[in-house]
């Protein structure tokens, strides 16, 4: 399931779009952000294939290397401990993944070259080599190089590259994705007969989350920049960058129309994200100012938690 701190991501990258263009429609910039949202768990059935490619790749190199005129005993023999992966045939078989792969035109077939890289640079590597060189074969194997191959591919900047002209979308859901992708490996059982596919949502919940946090931070923004302004008043407002204020402003929507996120939740997720999507200074800031207003939202009872460990 795509995690919450990506779909915050996601609403403040809508609503900053939305309120920098100038745009009068809700509807239209809403739209968006569900398609972005989409498309980041297309990014998971893309990445999750990518490593079966490479498969396809390995195995038409075996077999043009068997129809050389004097090919060689390793030529005639190849190992196919690779080719063979239990965990990547899986992949490769399974319906879920295939039948998203064709509704949504994903794949690799575009991408001949980058295959051809990113396989030339696996077999190089030391966890290739030595998983080749095992003699032995076992499930728990053949899962433990397809995690250690997910964990390598992520410092690819051919494969950054390749994915942001497939999808501008998919720029910064790469981390999100991978986490995605280690618990789907990780999962697979020997009991199996396919993969547990994530599903995109946790629940119904999370589709109302993204939905409920854009539309109310986008409606009251006004308004929520007004009750901002008492608490910055000692800072240049020059100096106060709009994603600080829109990190502040989406944070104190989240505080009051979700009874069931606990308040520390919802402070530690913004002031993490502002250290990746505003000024180097802004998570202290930030901090400051989101203490400043939950003592402030408390004083006035406005603030109100249901559910366990919350009440």
């Amino acid at each position: 399931m795509l995690s919450r701190r990506l779909l915050r991501i996601k609403v403040l990258k809508a609503l900053f779009a939305h309120i920098k263009s100038g745009s009068d429609s809700m509807i239209a910039s809403e739209k968006a952000l569900m398609a972005s949202v989409n498309k980041a768990y297309d990014l998971y059935f893309q990445m999750l294939t990518l490593p079966v490619e490479l498969v396809k790749y390995a195995h038409q190199r075996q077999n043009l290397a068997k129809q050389k005129r004097l090919p060689t005993a390793e030529d005639l023999n190849p190992n196919t401990k690779f080719v063979d992966n239990i965990i990547l045939s899986m992949i490769a078989d399974s319906d879920s993944v295939n039948d998203h792969i064709a509704a949504n035109g994903l794949g690799w077939s575009q991408h001949t070259d980058l295959i051809r890289i990113l396989y030339n640079r696996m077999v190089q590597s030391e966890y290739y080599q030595k998983y080749m060189a095992s003699g032995e074969r076992t499930f728990d194997g053949d899962k433990a190089f397809v995690e250690e191959f997910f964990r390598d591919i992520q410092h690819s900047e051919e494969l950054d590259d390749a994915l942001e002209e497939m999808s501008v979308m998919w720029c910064d859901d790469m981390p999100y994705i991978l986490m995605m992708i280690s618990r789907t490996i990780s999962g697979i059982r020997t009991s199996h007969n396919d993969i547990r596919i994530a599903s995109q949502y946790k629940s119904e919940e999370d589709l109302e989350f993204v939905k409920i946090l854009f539309e109310k931070t986008l409606i009251d923004f006004d308004k929520t920049q007004e009750y901002i302004e008492k608490f910055t008043s000692n800072w240049d407002v020059e100096r106060i960058v709009f994603m600080d204020n829109l990190i502040i402003a989406t944070a104190m929507t989240e505080l009051l129309q979700f009874p069931s996120i606990p308040v520390k939740v919802t402070l530690d997720e913004f002031i993490e994200i502002s250290k990746y999507y505003s000024t180097p200074g802004s998570s202290t800031f930030i901090n400051g100012v989101l203490d400043k207003i939950v003592e402030s939202l408390n004083a006035e009872d406005r603030i109100r938690k249901a559910g366990r460990g919350l009440i």
